[in-house]
């Protein structure tokens, strides 16, 4: 056995994601050469809190492979994630278990679920700042097995130290994350961040943030980086200290980076902050949408999306640099007959090409969730695999369930359409006024971007030649009226390659969840909205 002081070998592993999903934009990264979109921050993070002295390792099981000597290698392995990552979490446990290692689970799924992960030795509950510091005084004094819980949303971020880049491989990624804020102040019933992290956002300081950044360029990575924060807006006046010295930052390292992110749609309202962001070279923005209905908004406490027009708020992000990617949600109680035309308008009119659009999701912990199992019609959470394009709808729905399955349908077969994408992708394009960064040539850089976009016009020209017209249609027209916007326009055009088949593969399994809702009994009449 080994001595309780001795430096221990820790393996950390990241699982493997459920199935294919929005976000694993396969195709985009087969294209890229990538194995997987984004490094786990997480896990990265958490390793530099550990002792110098301990030995670690990563293993990403969504880009390599996990062997049993990896497992032998280790005194303690350290795993857990999300709820899409639940199932191989507990697939690694096992394996764990069966060649005799200790496991620490951690991470949001086991934060919102621990009975779930009840087989772990060690479950360590809360954000690793608040809590990490009693694993490691348990391990070193020979515990090898215990339950850590720390006070939720009190985890002083000015306290997380700089990523550990050097456990990664740059070149299996198609983007590298980092963290600003954690927290949102909003109160969406549906929402499980603020159950996790609270709704009062936690900023690390500008210094903080600066040496992350300077760490990263120091490992010789350039291009995307996103800001995984939930709403990078949450604390605005955090972010708007940030902001300048981001902007200095990227001046005196002639703009290596690209950044993307997470916020609320009420940024459109604040005309400072949305030119700060494009200062600094921020491209793309995710807002949850949700729904253009009003009423819907505000049953579910998304009311920051209400009183606005959402096709002048986005119009006014595009005109700020950046494109939008939104999130949908089609199965809320207070929708009255069929919502298609609206959401698939919305779309239109917005001109917004990537739209995430899935099935309403009672995730654990949420408002949403104790309202449901108050009234009765919460099913068992199995049904749903935390993925809402291809699960969602863990609960008896008001309006016929076979509906609500057709609704969805009907806008995925709309959106993805390739003359509809295609055009969309063509008027956001020609919308962004894309700031003129002066940046360094950087080799490595442009000749994997030369070679990403030869693929990318064979796989579109040649290997698809439906998509032939559509491809040169847009290139043209954006070339030639508004050629600062050609990458980014390069960016959307590849997302149709993923999310064009995706959305396939979902309407086949949905045409099959049809079948079988018309089956099913109908709702019982005297559920009514809360």
């Amino acid at each position: 056995m080994q001595s309780p002081m001795a430096a221990p070998n820790v393996l950390m592993i990241f699982p493997r994601f459920n199935q294919n999903s929005f976000w694993s934009l396969q195709a985009v990264c087969d294209i890229y050469g990538a194995r997987c979109p984004a490094p786990p921050l997480g896990l990265i993070t958490l390793a530099a809190m550990l002792p110098a002295r301990w030995n670690i390792r990563l293993v990403n099981r969504n880009s390599e492979e996990l062997t049993p000597a990896d497992i032998a290698w280790a005194d303690v392995v350290m795993t857990g994630g999300m709820l899409p990552q639940r199932d191989d979490t507990l697939v690694v446990m096992e394996m764990c278990s069966k060649l005799g290692k200790p496991v620490a689970v951690g991470g949001p799924d086991p934060m919102s679920s621990p009975e779930v992960y009840a087989a772990a030795d060690f479950r360590v509950l809360g954000e690793a700042e608040g809590i990490i510091h009693e694993f490691i005084a348990a391990w070193e004094r020979g515990d090898r097995a215990g339950t850590f819980e720390g006070k939720r949303f009190q985890a002083d971020v000015t306290k997380s130290p700089i990523p550990r880049f050097d456990l990664i491989n740059f070149d299996h990624y198609l983007y590298v994350g980092v963290q600003f804020s954690r927290g949102c102040p909003f109160n969406c019933e549906f929402c499980d961040i603020i159950e996790l992290y609270g709704r009062v956002p936690r900023s690390k300081t500008n210094e903080q943030m600066l040496a992350e950044l300077t760490a990263l360029y120091d490992a010789g990575y350039r291009g995307h980086v996103d800001f995984v924060d939930d709403n990078l807006i949450g604390n605005k006046k955090a972010l708007k200290r940030f902001l300048p010295a981001l902007t200095a930052w990227q001046q005196a390292h002639s703009y290596p980076f690209q950044f993307s992110t997470e916020a609320s749609m009420n940024l459109a309202d604040d005309a400072q902050l949305l030119e700060m962001l494009k200062s600094a070279n921020f491209f793309a923005i995710f807002v949850g949408i949700e729904s253009p209905d009003t009423d819907t908004l505000i049953a579910t406490q998304k009311k920051q999306n209400t009183r606005r027009s959402l096709q002048e708020s986005v119009h006014r992000i595009y005109a700020a640099g950046m494109f939008v990617i939104a999130g949908f949600i089609v199965g809320f109680d207070t929708e009255k007959g069929s919502v298609a035309t609206g959401l698939v308008d919305c779309i239109e009119a917005t001109g917004i090409p990537v739209a995430m659009v899935g099935l309403l999701t009672a995730l654990p912990n949420t408002q949403l969730t104790r309202r449901l199992e108050a009234e009765g019609r919460l099913l068992p959470f199995a049904t749903a695999s935390g993925d809402q394009c291809s699960g969602g709808l863990n609960f008896k729905t008001l309006r016929p369930k076979v509906d609500v399955l057709r609704d969805y349908r009907a806008v995925l077969q709309s959106v993805y359409e390739p003359e509809a994408y295609f055009e969309r992708v063509r008027r956001t394009s020609l919308a962004l006024k894309r700031p003129d960064h002066p940046s360094k040539f950087h080799l490595k850089s442009a000749i994997h971007e030369s070679k990403f976009l030869a693929k990318l016009v064979w796989r579109l020209t040649v290997t698809r030649p439906e998509l032939r017209p559509h491809f040169w249609k847009t290139v043209w027209s954006v070339g030639r009226q508004n050629p600062a916007a050609l990458e980014f326009m390069i960016i959307l055009i590849s997302f149709y390659l993923h999310m064009g088949t995706f959305a396939q593969v979902i309407i086949r399994d949905l045409d099959r969840q049809i079948d079988e809702a018309q089956l099913e009994k109908p709702p019982e009449p005297q559920l009514v909205a809360a």
